[in-house]
């Protein structure tokens, strides 16, 4: 069978797999064989989890590779996450189960447009989040996470002129508490942005017990009503660390595999 009949018609492999086959032990094998680390992140499914060497989010992850001695790193997530983990391992082959996965906030922002943009914007320093492209990056003086966004911001001298890209949600939160007027790059997550103030509110109606913790990258209405608010891996270690016996979780729905079992 050639490689073009076995991709469906939405893109994406299809592989006719006996049943008898243990997938997970054959996995470890060519594992072995290729001295691999599998990376997964936080907000894959549970069972592509419990089979990663190490999950986190995406700096963690490429940052965690770089203390193996793999050669090889598969990198379960999107583009940019693997992008980012050759950036920092690039003597290791990174290689990627889906080439077609995408991240809604990393397409929003092309490499073409945002040029224009920063000449729309002389004398601004930019800063762009992690989740973004390569070619993002390298136009770009400084990366930042959303754990360390704010000290970065902070780091520059308050009559300093900045640009934020990619996510607008992430950048009016970091001007709301450092009293920052960044210009922002009109960008999205398309999972965090479908989350609404609406829906949240019912939620906490039925839930009156839980605390509401949520992601930056969460409209500003959502962080404003939260109890916590922090990247995945600070949503985590919330859980873990909290006397509440119940969350309500806005965030993608991955990462709440790792808080029932913590």
């Amino acid at each position: 069978m050639s490689f073009k009949k076995m991709i469906n018609e939405e893109g994406y492999l299809k592989m006719d797999i006996d049943p008898a086959i243990n997938l997970i032990e054959e996995i470890k094998l060519i594992k072995k064989k290729k001295n691999a680390v599998i990376l997964a992140h936080f907000y894959q499914i549970p069972e592509i989890q419990d089979i990663a060497d190490f999950i986190g989010d995406s700096l963690a992850l490429a940052q965690n590779a770089q203390k193996t001695k793999a050669d090889m790193i598969v990198f379960a997530g999107v583009h940019f996450m693997a992008e980012t983990a050759k950036i920092l391992n690039p003597n290791k082959k990174v290689v990627i189960p889906d080439l077609q996965a995408g991240c809604s906030l990393a397409d929003s922002c092309k490499p073409d447009e945002f040029k224009n943009f920063i000449k729309q914007n002389p004398g601004h320093k930019v800063i762009s989040y992690i989740n973004c492209s390569a070619e993002i990056k390298a136009l770009s003086d400084v990366i930042c996470t959303s754990s360390n966004a704010v000290k970065i911001v902070e780091s520059f001298p308050k009559d300093e002129k900045l640009i934020f890209a990619p996510d607008k949600n992430l950048g009016a939160y970091i001007n709301n508490i450092t009293g920052r007027n960044m210009e922002l790059w009109n960008g999205t997550c398309e999972v965090h942005d479908l989350l609404t103030i609406e829906g949240i509110i019912r939620l906490k109606i039925e839930n009156p017990d839980a605390k509401l913790i949520s992601h930056p990258e969460c409209k500003a209405a959502i962080l404003e009503i939260s109890d916590f608010v922090g990247s995945t891996t600070a949503l985590l270690n919330f859980t873990k660390n909290n006397n509440s016996k119940k969350f309500i979780v806005a965030t993608e729905t991955g990462i709440i595999h790792q808080m029932k079992k913590e």
